[in-house]
């Protein structure tokens, strides 16, 4: 929060207010911690903070205090704030924030010259985060840290607080003014990765912790009352033991596995709930299918089809590759998305398709409600047991999951495929200790015969024809447009090829890694559709059910939120939240299917921002 100081007078001339005749600071029920920086003396703004402290009948404690020496250098303070009540403290953190957000002549905010600015929550002490003396009502544990748990650990910790009191209280027409402080634990096998996470997040603290040893991880565990893990699928089992055995509830985003069905019986002897697939996709896809789904029963209304399309896609704006895609991650999980089998049922009939052949079956699609984007979608894995999970399976003779990308995705992709670009077995010519450029190891893939391979010239027509005559693409418009991405992605180049690429799939991530990431002005996107076709059987009519969520990432103070970040961290944060205030009474092993779980969780949703379209017709 900024505003412009201009100083006219040259001689920076200070004028520290006279602590001795402000209250000693006492402790208080409700404390935070105030950062002020600008011109704080010269233009008396230290002397105002403090009149709103005491005025509002609050105290203080002043923690540091640093003086600018020239007319330009601005000056640091640290209050701890201090009220017996918890709205007077909001009063009065509301009225520094006001103080910081004029300026002298009541202008508007220009952040220009010579910013002042408040930051209310922690501060960094010695390498490590300190958290504020809050009333503490709960605490929650987040394993693994990134960007899908800063978005986790903003919501949690902002519970309590007057922003977040007002958002919800106006959007979901409750009284949230009993909801205490959560206290946010972020743990990571680096501690500098925790750290970088919870900067500038109030009530939030950094660990260094490894999930392997059960000691740390019982004793992390131990200590709160819900724990949230965005690690790796494959720690959830390690972790969901601990919890059973310290009777602690667990949130995941990840897909329930076997290994984790089996924890079921286990779960309810310990009286917990393991509650898993609450991210994105899976998450807030099985919470708008249920919704519709479980409205059509209650009309008697028997579901005929259903389909469901989600993709993380970069935003129109940053879609400027010849692939019109972008990685926020490794991109090695989302080029095996399009090497899965995958299995649905389309009109009764089932239908199989090889891993090798799936990026050849995608299909044009659009969106009614979005009808600029130009989509393709093909199909993600086995949606069959989703008729089981949503209890359709007798009654729809539709059930598709799909992926969604830009169209023409799916060509180039399956080119490349072909190519051998994405085959993981090691080779010879990456084997050797001298190591090959991207343009020999491309030659050698294309088959293309060249005296000096690193010396000889390859451009986009050369590649087109010679797809074209290996048989890899038929069109030679898509021959054309794989050549393009080919040359972009830079493998064509006379560099040598890293020695961790032992394989033509580990050439290929790290030339997307490098080529194909978000500049830190760019936005990606997330966009989820569902659609839902009801009969009537009593009244005789028909009605198609339409659901739409389209976010795109966030930057704020040159900070970036992703959207992908958003919705699979929000809704891991808000299962959190529904078992510390035991809205979810069901215990054991379950998704997000029931609406103890989905009808809270959707309206959270939306008053954190998360829109979501419906339309019947």
């Amino acid at each position: 929060m900024h505003y412009p100081v201009s100083s006219s007078n040259k001689n920076f001339r200070s004028m520290p207010v006279n602590l001795a005749n402000i209250p000693a600071y006492r402790m208080r029920k409700f404390t935070e911690l105030v950062s002020l920086s600008g011109h704080l003396f010269d233009k008396f703004l230290i002397n105002e903070a403090l009149n709103i402290i005491e005025v509002a009948g609050g105290s203080f404690h002043l923690v540091k205090c640093q003086v600018g020496q020239s007319a330009d250098a601005p000056s640091y303070s640290e209050l701890e704030v201090g009220a017996d009540d918890r709205e007077v403290l909001d009063q009065i953190i509301d009225s520094l924030n006001s103080l910081a957000n004029r300026n002298e002549n009541g202008a508007q905010p220009d952040n220009r010259t010579n910013p002042t600015s408040t930051t209310v929550g922690t501060v960094v002490n010695n390498g490590t985060k300190s958290s504020c003396d809050l009333e503490y009502t709960s605490s929650v544990l987040i394993l693994g840290a990134g960007r899908v748990c800063q978005s986790a650990a903003e919501l949690l910790a902002s519970i309590g607080s007057a922003s977040y009191r007002q958002r919800h209280d106006s959007h979901l027409k409750v009284d949230s003014e009993e909801q205490g402080h959560v206290q946010v634990v972020v743990a990571s096998l680096y501690l500098k990765d925790a750290e970088e996470t919870i900067e500038g997040i109030p009530n939030a603290t950094a660990v260094e912790l490894d999930v392997t040893d059960h000691g740390s991880l019982s004793k992390c565990i131990s200590q709160v009352d819900v724990v949230i893990s965005l690690l790796p699928a494959i720690f959830h089992v390690t972790v969901a033991n601990a919890c059973i055995e310290l009777k602690k509830h667990l949130v995941t985003a990840s897909y329930v596995d076997d290994q984790t069905s089996k924890l079921d019986e286990k779960a309810k002897e310990a009286g917990i709930t393991i509650l898993g697939e609450m991210g994105l996709d899976p998450g807030i896809d099985h919470m708008m299918a249920m919704k519709m789904i479980d409205q059509a029963h209650q009309r008697k209304g028997r579901i005929r089809s259903f389909a469901s399309y989600c993709g993380g896609l970069a935003s129109p704006a940053a879609a400027n590759n010849p692939l019109a895609y972008k990685f926020s991650w490794n991109p090695a999980g989302a080029i095996r998305v399009g090497r899965n089998p995958a299995l649905y049922k389309s009109h009764g009939e089932i239908i199989n398709v090889d891993g090798d052949k799936l990026y050849e079956s995608a299909t044009r699609f659009r969106i009614p409600e979005l009808p600029a984007f130009a989509l393709e979608c093909f199909a993600n894995r086995n949606s069959l047991i989703y008729g089981d999970v949503y209890r359709i399976s007798t009654e729809a003779s539709t059930i598709f999951r799909g992926t969604l990308r830009y169209e023409g995705f799916s060509e180039i992709m399956g080119t490349l495929a072909k190519v051998g670009l994405f085959d993981t077995e090691a080779q010879m010519i990456l084997k050797n200790s001298e190591r090959p450029t991207f343009r020999t190891f491309l030659l050698k893939l294309l088959k293309l015969e060249k005296e000096d391979s690193d010396k000889a010239s390859v451009g986009e027509k050369e590649i087109a024809r010679q797809l074209l005559i290996l048989g890899h693409c038929t069109e030679e418009g898509t021959a054309l447009r794989t050549a393009k991405t080919i040359i972009f992605l830079g493998l064509h180049e006379q560099m040598q090829v890293a020695a961790s690429c032992q394989s033509a799939f580990d050439v290929t991530c790290l030339r997307m890694e490098e080529r194909m990431a978000y500049s830190s002005t760019e936005q990606d996107m997330v966009l989820l559709h569902l659609e839902v076709e009801v009969e009537y059987p009593e009244s005789q009519h028909e009605e198609n059910h339409r659901a739409t969520l389209l976010e795109f990432g966030r930057i704020e103070n040159g900070k970036t939120t992703t959207a992908m970040g958003l919705t699979v961290g929000i809704p891991a944060a808000i299962g959190a939240l529904l078992l510390l205030e035991n809205k979810i009474k069901t215990r054991g092993v379950l998704r997000p299917i029931e609406p103890e779980v989905y009808v809270p969780a959707l309206d959270i949703l939306q008053a954190q921002g998360i829109r979501i379209m419906e339309k019947i017709e």
